[in-house]
């Protein structure tokens, strides 16, 4: 534990999450400057997690004074602030969480300055825009998309919520999936690779040795006597899998071989369809792929990839160069670690001169990609991932109808789809009211046929015409009164922030959608409109 008084080390204070996103994404996160609309508690929890994790800057908008009200959901607030800048308050409090953030504030409504001065935004790696009425939203969308600015927009409405990505194009090449098969290509092993599993004979004898010889051995060499009998063909059928793993078991000296038993439960990947996945080939044929001096360091890249496959690679990505841990002798594992990371690195240099090229044929430097970028890229070939939003204008003008219907008549979905309508339809009503249905308890009876009357108006606009809400639902959210509950606002903040840290780290692969929490029956949901 450091002593008092002295500032931790930043690896020491970020060690937790380096172990995420690593020394590259957190660097990215301290280079990053945030600007945050209206920070009442929902856009106060989405900075108070970014500035717990390190970001770069963040500069507080917001035009109200601090009311009563506020202390009972912003938990940045106490008597203290009464009457003072809600924004100024907010930063000083984020400045005793992580004085290593810059933090300042500009004291005005947020609409005012997006009406005014959209300039102001282009200085900014990313803007969280909180509880922004729909026609207010619109316009800061399209100042973000025109200055290359990403924008998380995220609500939180009594007891539901939303959080929406809003960008032209965002790369991803550390997308860290779940589940990702191994890239070992046992069923097209390279001459080395080969070389290697021949030296080893899997019919020895010895106990010792026999059941620590690698599962990747025993794949490759066996793979080659069921090709040798079966034309040059690798398992393919479900038959044919079953008859291979019955060949592996045959080779056992007893039944308590662990690696034999791993190499039966691996023997699926000898039969991995060669060549590279739809997604990656719909990312190497993009237009974008076709680089000038404008493109992308990433595109560049994907530029080169094409080239490597179409040449080096005969038809594959680059290699990994990882494996996975199995029963093996020491010298055998650490013999088969040292092909791996040999066959990557032949692949990264290739690509390297592939990049290189390129970089010289579009009139840049040679060098101004790293290498360090190169090899990551090459590492996480198989995962990359290219994301392309609507704008906020375009889902709301031109929905996609099939969609919208499904979603609607999907039981599953239904809820967070009326959600969607209903939050839409309480900005209209705001504007036309110049207040939030239900804010009064006197006029929610009122509000109610109201509010059934505008969104049935918007249900027509997204190709509903006919279809009928919950009236269940419409009564609820009257009743919200467009409360800022606060344990809704810290799961919507929450998200708000992850979903930062992905677009600024460009790691993971952030909502594709508009994110809907449904707090009466605690479910989420995506929808992709």
């Amino acid at each position: 534990m450091a002593a008092a008084g002295v500032v931790a080390e930043p690896k020491t204070k970020y060690d937790r999450q380096l172990r995420i996103w690593g020394d590259q994404g957190q660097a990215a996160l301290e280079k990053a400057s945030i600007c945050l609309l209206n920070c009442g508690p929902t856009g106060t929890e989405a900075l108070k997690n970014l500035v717990l994790g390190g970001i770069g800057s963040v500069t507080v908008v917001d035009g109200s004074k601090v009311e009563a009200s506020d202390l009972g959901n912003n938990f940045l607030l106490d008597e203290r602030c009464l009457g003072q800048p809600r924004a100024k308050s907010i930063c000083s409090f984020l400045q005793e969480l992580n004085d290593a953030v810059k933090a300042k504030f500009v004291e005005e409504t947020p609409a005012t300055l997006i009406d005014t001065n959209p300039s102001f935004f282009s200085q900014f790696t990313v803007v969280i825009a909180t509880q922004l009425p729909e026609s207010s939203l619109l316009k800061l969308d399209d100042i973000c998309r025109k200055a290359d600015i990403v924008l998380v927009a995220a609500r939180s409405y009594g007891l539901t919520g939303l959080v929406r990505v809003s960008v032209k194009e965002h790369s991803v090449i550390e997308s860290k999936p779940d589940h990702f098969l191994d890239d070992l290509r046992l069923h097209n092993p390279w001459a080395e690779l080969k070389q290697f599993a021949k030296s080893i004979d899997i019919s020895d004898k010895d106990p010792v040795v026999h059941k620590h010889t690698p599962y990747i051995v025993i794949l490759v060499r066996l793979a080659e006597k069921w090709a040798d009998s079966h034309d040059g063909n690798l398992p393919s059928t479900r038959q044919e899998k079953r008859e291979f793993k019955d060949l592996i078991r045959a080779h056992m000296l007893n039944v308590n071989e662990e690696n034999y038993k791993e190499a039966v439960e691996s023997s699926y990947k000898v039969s991995v369809t060669p060549g590279i996945s739809n997604e990656i080939r719909r990312i190497i044929d993009d237009n974008s792929a076709e680089v000038d001096s404008s493109s992308s360091d990433f595109w560049i890249l994907v530029a080169a990839l094409k080239e490597f496959v179409a040449n080096e690679g005969n038809g594959e990505l680059p290699l990994e160069g990882t494996i996975p841990d199995m029963t093996s002798l020491t010298e055998y594992y650490v013999s088969l670690q040292k092909i791996y990371q040999a066959k990557a690195e032949a692949d990264c240099l290739a690509m390297e001169h592939r990049v290189k090229d390129i970089l010289k044929r579009i009139g840049r430097h040679p060098d101004s990609i790293s290498r360090a970028y190169i090899k990551t890229f090459c590492k996480n070939a198989r995962k990359l991932r290219v994301c392309r939003y609507r704008s906020i204008e375009e889902e709301f003008s031109s929905p996609i109808v099939s969609e919208v219907q499904r979603y609607f008549t999907d039981e599953d979905y239904s809820y967070a789809m009326n959600f969607y309508i209903l939050l839409r339809a309480v900005d209209r009503l705001s504007a036309n009211y110049n207040r939030l249905p239900g804010i009064f308890d006197s006029e929610i009876d009122e509000d109610i046929p109201r509010l059934k009357t505008v969104a049935t108006s918007v249900l027509s606009e997204m190709g509903l015409s006919g279809a009928s809400l919950s009236e269940d639902l419409i009564t609820e959210i009257c009743r919200f009164g467009g409360a800022e509950i606060h344990t809704v606002a810290a799961f919507i903040g929450g998200v708000a922030s992850q979903e930062v840290i992905k677009l600024v780290t460009k790691q993971f692969v952030p909502l594709r959608g508009t994110f809907i929490f449904n707090g009466i029956d605690l479910k989420s949901q995506v929808l992709e409109l």
